[in-house]
């Protein structure tokens, strides 16, 4: 199945194309840079990994309008920012062990999956939510109204099988449909693929790709280009309500040597977070700038100005995942509060 060539016959998009053609490249060059001695974090240098979607709003406009670098300064540290674009939280994990981004960004299924792994050793933690969506797993096959319609026939697509937090949030919701000792019973039916490229199989029809659990805007793109595409799960209704999916982590190392560079990205993110709220049409454009996208302006909008969207740093609903994950022997250590896997930080305090 190409996948390439569906996305070049559905959206015509160059820019996107290159995002992904880049994000290819940019895996290539990591895994080349995992073969190499491990580089240090150190005080005012910063690697940031993050993946597809408007749920890594908060970085674009950190970005585009260098709130890392401003606040650094007014700490006394010239920041050197780096952003790396990868897909899956497997990719973002092993990126962040090897020494080579010191922020990943990615769904709280991989970081608590960290979290467990590197206790007692690096000690990976939250560093802050980027902000709450609802993501919503769609399919385009016409017997699939719920996760029980799926059937070997079915392949559903996510950013990584049974570490993902898309691939998390659907063993969840398999353990409330068919009890915990069956958690895993969709895991056979996922495939990893990009967003991007799930989006077209879905827009398009006609492969083996029958759903697609993403997020925003890949998600909105897929109900609005395709008559046959359905919500089959939201993903707030498995978690009980507006849920911070996607947040950003790091190792204690980083924090610990780099406390300045470390405020003064939670300083940004803050800001970016007040921005986004205050001025939604800016950061629309923003996101297409930075992404390269040519998604249309205004489902982007709709998704930034929808009531069930919050940006915010402090992670909410994030707890309840963690401890279902060690119920079902799928992490080993128990977390019992926030501050068990998120790093203290004023912002960050209050959430659950």
């Amino acid at each position: 199945m190409d996948f390439t060539f569906i996305m070049n016959k559905i959206f015509h998009l160059p820019a996107l194309r290159r995002s992904v053609t880049g994000t290819l490249a940019a895996t290539a060059v990591l895994a080349a840079a995992m073969a190499a001695p491990a580089a240090h974090a150190k005080e005012g240098q910063l690697r940031i990994a993050q993946q597809f979607g408007i749920v890594y709003l908060l970085l674009n406009v950190a970005q585009e309008q260098k709130l890392i670098e401003k606040h650094g300064k007014s700490r006394g540290v010239d920041i050197k920012v780096d952003f790396l674009q990868l897909s899956g939280g497997s990719a973002i994990n092993d990126a962040l062990l090897s020494g080579n981004v010191d922020i990943g960004g990615a769904g709280v299924g991989p970081l608590f999956t960290l979290w467990d792994r590197t206790k007692g050793k690096q000690n990976v933690k939250g560093v802050a939510s980027l902000g709450n969506f609802p993501y919503l797993l769609v399919s385009n096959n016409p017997a699939v109204k719920t996760i029980a319609d799926f059937s070997d026939k079915d392949r559903i697509a996510l950013p990584a099988v049974g570490v993902s937090v898309q691939s998390r949030i659907l063993q969840l919701a398999s353990a409330k449909q068919w009890g915990d000792a069956q958690y895993n019973r969709l895991d056979r039916l996922q495939v990893a693929i990009p967003h991007p490229e799930a989006a077209a199989a879905i827009i398009k029809g006609g492969t083996e790709i029958t759903a697609h659990f993403g997020n925003p805007p890949f998600q909105e793109q897929e109900l609005a280009a395709n008559p046959q595409a359905r919500v089959v799960l939201n993903s707030y209704d498995v978690q009980g309500g507006p849920a911070s999916s996607t947040v950003l982590y790091a190792t204690e190392k980083f924090r610990n040597d780099s406390p300045k560079t470390y405020r003064a990205f939670l300083d940004a993110l803050h800001e970016a977070a007040q921005f986004v709220q205050k001025n939604p049409e800016q950061a629309a454009d923003i996101y297409l700038k930075v992404t390269g996208g040519k998604q249309d302006r205004k489902l982007v909008l709709d998704v930034i100005r929808s009531p069930q969207v919050q940006f915010t740093v402090q992670p909410q609903r994030t707890l309840a995942l963690g401890q279902f994950l060690q119920r079902v022997g799928a992490i080993k250590a128990t977390p019992a509060q926030l501050s068990d896997y998120f790093f203290d930080d004023p912002r960050v305090a209050g959430g659950n």
